[in-house]
């Protein structure tokens, strides 16, 4: 993807959006990228809390708004990976308080001003006032879509919303894929998941009890061993450029199994 500023959404919530906005933005990180990440989701802050943030939060980006701090104190730098940084929600008030306009401005600073290489940008779920303030910047976006119908319906509706706001670049994460349920056809393919709405996947996570794990502990799977960690890491080096294969859904060895023949085990 070119886009430097990116919203990562979806159509409803639970899919795991916040947990591939901390996972991609960190893997960016580790690839050498300055990348910053904002939690838009006003009043129900959760990326902080996913990073392993949570204790060191002054200032948010409400704050930012409103000119009660500048934008560099509320900023939050991962001391795990160089040159990733947060920028989270505010708790305490509601998402009419987030200034669209005042928001594109402050992202711009991020990337004029602070020299960041990439933005994400966490969006609250649904298409509300919430979801168009956090694509407002934005000129690429991920959509976030479990391979089940209710899903790929309501991501379905947000690509149509992403493509009416003219943002031109606009991949799939298929996040929690369950091979054996694939196989016995109780769960949406990738292909399945291509054909409804048109737009070829960045990234495909499968189930992985790790990323409760790290999620419970605040640290991005990128930055561990597990298997969905290792997925994403792909997703980012794909949206830098990279030309990974995807791998092939194998009923005798499993999807695990080409997961670690991609990276290099047996």
């Amino acid at each position: 993807m070119n886009a430097k500023v990116i919203v990562v959404t979806s159509g409803k919530g639970g899919v795991g959006k916040t947990t591939t906005t901390a996972n991609i933005g960190a893997g960016l990180a580790k690839l050498g990228e300055k990348v910053a990440v904002i939690d838009v989701d006003v009043g129900l802050r959760n990326l902080d809390v996913v990073m392993g943030l949570e204790s060191r939060v002054v200032f948010d980006l409400i704050d930012v708004i409103e000119g009660k701090c500048r934008l560099q104190q509320a900023l939050i730098r991962d001391k795990r990976v160089e040159n990733l940084y947060l920028l989270p929600a505010s708790q305490t008030r509601d998402k009419d308080a987030l200034d669209p306009e005042v928001f594109k401005l402050a992202v711009k600073q991020l990337i004029e001003e602070e020299q960041f290489d990439r933005v994400l940008i966490d969006s609250p779920a649904g298409i509300e006032s919430g979801f168009k303030t956090a694509a407002a910047p934005a000129h690429g976006a991920l959509v976030v879509v479990n391979p089940e119908v209710s899903s790929v319906r309501d991501a379905d509706r947000i690509i149509g919303l992403l493509e009416a706001q003219q943002i031109s670049e606009i991949n799939l994460v298929i996040n929690r894929l369950r091979p054996k349920m694939v196989a016995s056809g109780n769960m949406l393919s990738e292909a399945d998941v291509l054909e409804i709405l048109g737009v070829k996947p960045i990234g495909i996570i499968p189930e992985d009890e790790g990323i409760l794990v790290s999620t419970n502990i605040g640290e991005p799977a990128v930055l561990g061993s597990t298997v969905a960690g290792q997925a994403f890491m792909a997703t980012a080096r794909r949206l830098r450029g990279e030309d990974l294969p995807f791998p092939k859904l194998e009923e005798d060895r499993g999807f695990m199994a080409a997961l670690r023949r991609l990276f290099g085990g047996k």
